[in-house]
C-alpha cells in the first residue's frame, strides 16, 4: 500500500539521505563501528554537515528547526536500518530525538544558545540519563540525588544502560532535588563533560546495536552550576520527562516499522536468489504465505505510525497514544524479524547479514523508553479512568 505521508520536501530530502547513506554506511564501516562499539566522532559529524542530525534544532541556533515534523527525522529512519545500521541510527535518535529536545522545549535562553549550536553540528554529542541500577520504568524510585549548595548543586549516584554515555559531551541527567517521590521532588541537570568526579564507565557488552555505544555513568560529588539547572526552575523534572516521553516512544515505534519495512526487503531478496529441492525459497507456498502475512503487517505499522506522526506535528500526541504506538509497535517489529530471520535459514543467523544485526537490535524495543508491559499498563489504566 502507498503512502502518501510525505510531500516534495521529504522525498527530495531522502535523496540526500541515500547520498550520505552510500558515501558513509558501507559494510567496512558498520564492523568498525562494532567492533569499536562507538558511532566515531568524524561519521556524527559528516551527517551534521549533510543534514542528517541538527534536524530538531530551530534555525536560530543553526539546525533545521523540524522538531515538529517528524517526518524527515523518519527519512533517516527508513534510509539508514535500510542499510543495516540500526546503531547509526540509534545515535542519530539519542542525539535529536532524545537529548537536544529537552534543551529546546525546557532550556532557559542561555541554555539554548550554549549547547544547541554546537549539537546541531554533533561538536557537542548528547544523553539522556534516567535508568538507575535499582531504578529503571519506575522514575520515582531512583537515588541520584542533586543537593543545593551555593551557587548549584552536588550531584551523587549513578546512572546505568545509557545510550550514548560513552561518547557524549552533554547528559541530560534525572535527579532528586526534594524529598519523597512526590513530581515535585525531581529535577533535571546538565552534566558536562570534565566535571570532577564525574566518571563514564565502561561500555556495555549489549545482545544488540553493538556499534552504539551504551555504558555507566557515576557520579561522585559532581559540582553542577545553577545555569546548568534545566530550563532554571527546581521541581520540574518529573513533568519534563513526561512532556518528551511521547516523542522518544514514537521514535521507537519508527524505528520499529523501519527495521520490518528493511527486513521485508533483505527477506524477498534472499528468497528469490536461494533456492532448495531444485526451485527457488520463493517458489514454495509456505515462504509465500509467510511473506504475504509480513507485507500486510509493514503496511498496517506504516498506516498507524503515520497517523501518529501527523498528530504529533499538530501537537496531538497524547501520552497514551504514544504508548500505544510504542508497545505495538515494538511486538509487531519482533514477530516480523523473527519470522524474516526464520527465511534466511542457517543464513539467518549470522552476523555478517543485516537481518541478524536488525533482529537482535529489535529486542530492546520492547524494553527501553518504558517496558511494554508498563505501555499496557499506562494504557489500560487510561481506559478505566484511572492516573
Amino acid at each position: 500500500m502507498e503512502r502518501d505521508i510525505y510531500d516534495e520536501d521529504h522525498e527530495a530530502f531522502r535523496d540526500l539521505v541515500k547520498s550520505f547513506v552510500k558515501k558513509y554506511v558501507t559494510n567496512e564501516s558498520i564492523q568498525r563501528w562494532d567492533a569499536e562499539g562507538e558511532i566515531d566522532r568524524a561519521t556524527m559529524k559528516a551527517a551534521a554537515e549533510s543534514g542528517l542530525i541538527g534536524l530538531s534544532v530551530p534555525e536560530e541556533f543553526g539546525g533545521a528547526g523540524m522538531l515538529q515534523d517528524y517526518r524527515f527525522r523518519t527519512v533517516v529512519s527508513e534510509e539508514v536500518i535500510a542499510a543495516g545500521a540500526g546503531s547509526l541510527a540509534g545515535a542519530f535518535g539519542i542525539q535529536d530525538d532524545l537529548a537536544v529536545p529537552y534543551l529546546v522545549h525546557m532550556g532557559t535562553d542561555e541554555q539554548k544558545a550554549k549547547w544547541l549550536p554546537k549539537m546541531a553540528t554533533a561538536e557537542v554529542i548528547g544523553a539522556l540519563a534516567m535508568t538507575e541500577p535499582g531504578a529503571g520504568s519506575d522514575l520515582r524510585g531512583i537515588s541520584t540525588t542533586a543537593k543545593k549548595v551555593e551557587g548549584g548543586y552536588v550531584v551523587n549516584g549513578a546512572k546505568t544502560f545509557i545510550s550514548s554515555g560513552k561518547t557524549a559531551d552533554l547528559v541530560v541527567t534525572f535527579v532528586k532535588t526534594g524529598e519523597g517521590n512526590r513530581p515535585d521532588a525531581f529535577s533535571i541537570v546538565l552534566i558536562e563533560n570534565g566535571m570532577e568526579g564525574f566518571e563514564h564507565g565502561k561500555k556495555l557488552n549489549k545482545l544488540g546495536s553493538h556499534g552504539h555505544d551504551t555504558a555507566e555513568l557515576s557520579f561522585t560529588d559532581v559540582f553542577v552550576p545553577d545555569e546548568n539547572l534545566l530550563g532554571g526552575e527546581e521541581g520540574r523534572g518529573f513533568i519534563q520527562l513526561m512532556t518528551n516521553l511521547p516523542l522518544e516512544r514514537l521514535s521507537i515505534g519508527v524505528a520499529g516499522a523501519s527495521a520490518a519495512q528493511a527486513a521485508l526487503g533483505w527477506t524477498l531478496e534472499h528468497t528469490k536468489a536461494r533456492e532448495a529441492f531444485g526451485q527457488r525459497i520463493i517458489d514454495f507456498q509456505n515462504t509465500r504465505f509467510k511473506l504475504a502475512d509480513v507485507a500486510v503487517t509493514v503496511d498496517v505499522m506504516w498506516a498507524y505510525i503515520d497517523r501518529a506522526l501527523l498528530a504529533y506535528k499538530e501537537g496531538k500526541l497524547t501520552a497514551e497514544e504514544a504508548a500505544k504506538v510504542k508497545f505495538w509497535a515494538s511486538e509487531r517489529e519482533w514477530e516480523v524479524l523473527d519470522t524474516c530471520l526464520q527465511l534466511h535459514g542457517g543464513y539467518g543467523y549470522m552476523n555478517e547479514y543485516p537481518i541478524t544485526r536488525a533482529f537482535a537490535d529489535a529486542r530492546v524495543h520492547r524494553i527501553y523508553g518504558g517496558t511494554n508491559e508498563i505501555m499496557r499498563d499506562i494504557v489500560s489504566r487510561q481506559l478505566a479512568g484511572k492516573r
